[in-house]
């Protein structure tokens, strides 16, 4: 189904709140986008989408202490998951390295994610990833 719009959040964080409350705030939209707006979102999007708002918001407190913005964006049957921080300084996305410990969470992203990119800002940087938002059962072989 097209939407006429966009459906959207956006939430600045000063860099002191918990975590746990950027993925608060995208386990509660995608619900709303659920039940207000009746679009099809499977449970296993939202474990996604909180995922990957965990670890981009978790890597700005880690790189870029300060201010940063979270912005989900339903579109195209995907939700966009956009962060921006204020440092300049691109991420290294290492090769994978099964006996690395840590330092997997764009791997992460990139496995769990439809599209994935990075860019420059007139200041800081944006990282952004789209997650579809309904399973595909003819294509899951696990028939969830």
């Amino acid at each position: 189904m097209a939407l006429p719009r966009p459906l959207s959040l956006a939430a600045e964080f000063e860099g002191r709140e918990p975590i746990s409350e950027a993925r608060r705030l995208a386990r509660d939209f995608l619900a709303d986008v659920r039940s207000l707006h009746s679009l099809a979102v499977s449970d296993r999007a939202i474990d996604l989408v909180e995922l990957v708002v965990s670890e981009l918001v978790t890597n700005t407190r880690k790189y870029a202490p300060g201010p940063s913005l979270l912005a989900l964006e339903v579109r195209d049957g995907c939700v966009d998951v956009a962060v921006w921080d204020s440092n300049p300084d691109l991420p290294t996305i290492l090769p994978p390295d099964p006996t690395r410990v840590g330092q997997h969470g764009l791997e992460i992203l990139m496995a769990t994610s439809l599209a994935f990119q990075i860019h420059r800002e007139p200041i800081g940087k944006r990282i952004m990833a789209s997650i579809v938002l309904a399973d595909d059962r003819a294509t899951d072989i696990a028939g969830r």
